[in-house]
């Protein structure tokens, strides 16, 4: 066995952790493959000789990866109506996710993480969830996670700190109740992104309503009665939409600056969609806390 082969036999020793790293950093499977190869690519060029803890050199590669990729997360710039009018295909429509994961990546993931946590970890930035991550799950002490996220340890500490009672406060608050929530709104865009008018007539209340306020009726959206009108509204659209909490509630929203110019907000009874408010007025955007839940 040369250097070479050596090297990457020690390497993939390591790379079961490394995914698990930054697939709960990212929450995503595909750049979490990303950034291991990455990491693989920097060890390739470096003497690893003058490498005393490979594990902790790998771990600290991967995080800083996954940190940066998580900051420079872009956003689509779409029309929400856009994709249904012109007959243009968008990502997502066969059912795998905006960033590459396939469903079987994604359950894999909600699965080593609990739905309930991956909800959380979506709402906190970027520092906060890799400082709970490694420290909360991994067990990397605060002098290291310090100097990734480019603070001190004590800054660290505070970081992992701060999401723990994030993490604390939305279990207590009965955050199953927001996990089916979630599931339903993320089921309800699949459907409506493939075009399958049976899995959105499944989702939706035999009464549900579709309602829009004014600056959403002028951009073309419909109010609709009845979960046939309604599903016809959202059959193969949708596609520019993207997941959020909405004041604390998971909805859709399409923010293709980053700041949200539609809220899509669900209300859910019995496990059914019952309403469905298309919200586009700015005065009513600027009072709703929206948060992005990236990947």
């Amino acid at each position: 066995m040369n250097e070479e082969e050596f090297l990457a036999a020690r390497f993939e020793e390591h790379r079961p952790r490394l995914r698990a790293v930054a697939m709960r950093v990212l929450g995503s499977a595909s750049e979490a493959e990303d950034a291991v190869q990455e990491a693989w690519l920097r060890l390739s060029r470096t003497d690893a000789a003058e490498v005393d803890n490979l594990a902790g050199w790998l771990t600290t590669v991967v995080a800083r990866v996954s940190l940066n990729m998580l900051r420079s997360r872009g956003t689509r710039r779409e029309d929400p109506w856009d994709s249904h009018h012109t007959g243009q295909d968008g990502p997502g429509q066969d059912g795998v996710s905006q960033d590459g994961a396939d469903p079987e990546h994604q359950a894999e993931l909600a699965d080593s993480v609990g739905l309930a946590l991956l909800v959380v970890l979506d709402t906190l930035n970027p520092a906060e969830r890799l400082a709970f991550v490694l420290h909360d799950m991994f067990a990397v002490p605060f002098e290291e996670i310090g100097p990734i996220v480019e603070r001190t340890p004590a800054a660290a500490r505070q970081l992992a700190s701060r999401a723990r009672r994030r993490v604390q406060g939305a279990t207590a608050a009965g955050e199953p109740d927001a996990v089916r929530h979630r599931q339903l709104v993320t089921a309800f865009l699949a459907a409506s992104r493939s075009g399958d008018f049976d899995a959105l007539l499944a989702l939706l209340a035999s009464d549900a309503v579709l309602r829009t306020d004014s600056a959403a009726a002028e951009s073309g959206a419909g109010a609709a009665r009845g979960a046939h009108a309604v599903a016809r509204n959202f059959a193969g659209r949708a596609k520019a939409a993207r997941p959020a909490l909405i004041d604390g509630v998971p909805g859709l929203v399409w923010a293709p600056t980053g700041h949200p110019h539609v809220v899509f907000d669900f209300a859910i009874t019995d496990g059914k969609i019952t309403a469905i408010d298309i919200i586009a007025d700015p005065d009513h955007l600027e009072r709703l806390d929206v948060q992005l839940l990236d990947g």
